[in-house]
């Protein structure tokens, strides 16, 4: 088992599409690059802002061979490959490739067409991919919001635990401070096991409770910004913290207007990392729409919030 644990934030990275909407793998090196730079610690890729699930499995075994590639000897930055999948032979196949191509840890939201009816199943559905790779630490993908239905956090933890020998935490994307607050007070202080929220514009909530990792879109071309926020709170300066937040909030705000998954990507665009359109059914955002996201977020402020470097005092 390696002693990788989720810490800090966590970028989820765009699959880069050429303009036919092909792989385009060299830009992965960009995209590693950017978050380093940043001081994100880890790449969460082919989740949903990954478009994973409109990717073939040939495609997402590329997609974890090139980030575990460009990744191979630098620490600063750790890959997490989800390999959640309709199939669960499938999404075991890519979690074993995951191991065997040197990825960090797995993760994976279980079945959503034919849906696990209870915790007990849900558990069922993790194990069987979590066991394909045991070398690796596993992270289970709550988002009720995609997977279409909620089953409380608190029993899986309390279950998988003893189920689920690799089992290390969970990716929380489900905007309920209080069931997160739960399982926080399960995983205890340690770093054994990890609880890391995942809605961006939340993430000053999850702190106040607790919250040590945190994985999000945004993170991709925003990290000095909540960097930035971080620090403020962890010195004391609720204010400052708060105003920070607030610009976050009002810059995801645009982002859901338009769509997240295709705004965000025209929003790499805007920062020198070109990683394509989405894949149907999403649609890229029309010229007239791009132009509108740039002067929103000029307006807001954006440029100069991401200028700072991330370390900076």
């Amino acid at each position: 088992m390696t002693g990788f644990a989720l810490r800090g934030l966590i970028a989820a990275p765009h699959t880069p599409f050429t303009a036919d909407g092909d792989l385009n793998l060299p830009v992965i090196e960009r995209q590693a690059a950017l978050l380093i730079e940043n001081d994100v610690t880890a790449a969460f890729i082919c989740g949903t802002t990954g478009e994973g699930m409109s990717l073939t499995v040939p495609e997402r075994m590329q997609v974890a061979q090139r980030w575990t590639e460009v990744c191979r000897g630098n620490s600063k930055l750790g890959v997490v490959v989800h390999t959640g999948h309709n199939s669960l032979r499938d999404a075991a196949a890519l979690a074993s490739h995951a191991q065997q191509v040197g990825a960090s840890a797995t993760s994976a939201f279980p079945p959503m067409y034919y849906k696990p009816a209870d915790v007990a199943q849900t558990i069922a559905c993790a194990a069987a991919v979590a066991r394909a790779a045991p070398e690796l630490p596993f992270y289970y993908y709550h988002i009720p919001g995609f997977v279409g239905f909620p089953l409380p956090m608190v029993d899986f933890v309390r279950q998988g635990r003893e189920r689920i020998p690799n089992l290390r935490g969970i990716k929380f994307t489900h905007p309920d401070l209080m069931e997160f607050q739960r399982c926080l007070a399960l995983a205890g202080d340690g770093d054994g096991f990890q609880v890391a929220w995942g809605v961006d514009e939340m993430l000053l909530g999850a702190l106040a409770i607790g919250a040590r990792a945190a994985v999000g879109s945004t993170y991709n071309y925003t990290a000095p910004l909540y960097h930035r926020m971080m620090r403020a709170f962890a010195a004391g300066d609720v204010p400052a913290a708060r105003r920070d937040a607030q610009l976050s909030v009002e810059l995801i705000a645009v982002l859901l207007r338009y769509g997240g998954v295709r705004t965000g990507k025209a929003i790499m665009s805007l920062i020198g990392v070109d990683v394509g359109p989405p894949r149907l059914p999403m649609q890229p955002l029309t010229r007239e729409q791009q132009d509108d996201v740039r002067k929103e977020y000029e307006r807001l402020g954006f440029f100069d919030a991401i200028d700072q470097p991330a370390g900076a005092k």
